[in-house]
């Protein structure tokens, strides 16, 4: 994949209270939902979708109570079986198209922007990882103007319907070579495939109440679960102690 900016920057430090040297901790963030306050295009998208097939508009409060991934699996809960092939591609095309028609108006989430450029600031290293398409991901950063932020910015360059673990993998191989491990790292989401990412290369995780699950959905997970980024913030260097 692409990144955005080099790897190069990422620093080492302590390693912990103990300070022993070692890597920092390293943040990993999700884009849809969590930086990027999209929900209500993502509501938007998904009626559009669902108006396809004469299905009744979703509420946010179901949305957050069905939503999971891979994404079939979401339909499949709102229409008692998985879509066929061809119901699929016309689903998930009506719904990035009325998506990145929306997406453009969404801002970041509250205090997003000052989390970045502190934790920038204190000599940490953070990433962005994202199942939107790399192609569309990195211009909608640029223009938030939060790129500088990051050492690596990857978006998915793969099928649609596809999981967090395996670009997840991908993602933490890329800057390996700059010190940066599963171990101290720390993945702040919004949805259960990014605490399930994170349990699968052996990181863990913060989920944020802010996007696509409900709350009780994410405290299943077993992980962290908070309202707030500043918040998420905190628990991942509670995390880390």
């Amino acid at each position: 994949m692409n990144d955005l900016t080099s790897v190069a920057s990422i620093s080492s430090g302590p390693s912990g209270p103990s300070g022993q040297s070692g890597p920092s901790l390293h943040i990993v963030w999700d884009w849809n939902g969590t930086l990027l306050h999209d929900i209500d295009a993502v509501i938007a998208a998904t009626n559009a979708s669902f108006a396809e097939f004469g299905f009744e508009p979703i509420t946010l409060e179901r949305y957050r109570d069905l939503y999971v991934v891979p994404v079939p699996r979401f339909y499949e809960r709102i229409m008692g079986r998985l879509p066929t092939e061809e119901e699929w591609l016309v689903m998930d095309e009506t719904f990035h198209r009325h998506y990145w028609a929306a997406a453009a108006e969404a801002g970041l989430a509250e205090g997003a922007k000052t989390l970045l450029g502190d934790w920038q600031r204190a000599g940490l290293s953070q990433s962005l990882l994202s199942l939107a398409p790399h192609d569309r991901l990195v211009p909608l950063v640029r223009t938030h103007g939060i790129e500088s932020h990051f050492v690596r910015v990857d978006g998915r360059t793969g099928p649609s319907h596809t999981t967090k673990a395996g670009h997840l993998v991908r993602h933490l191989a890329a800057m390996a070579p700059a010190g940066v491990t599963a171990e101290r790292t720390v993945l702040i989401g919004d949805a259960l495939d990014d605490a399930a990412a994170a349990a699968h290369v052996g990181a863990r995780a913060v989920l944020y109440t802010g996007g696509s699950h409900s709350r009780s959905s994410l405290e299943s997970a077993g992980v962290p679960v908070v309202d707030t980024l500043e918040d998420a913030v905190r628990a991942a260097r509670d995390l880390a102690e």
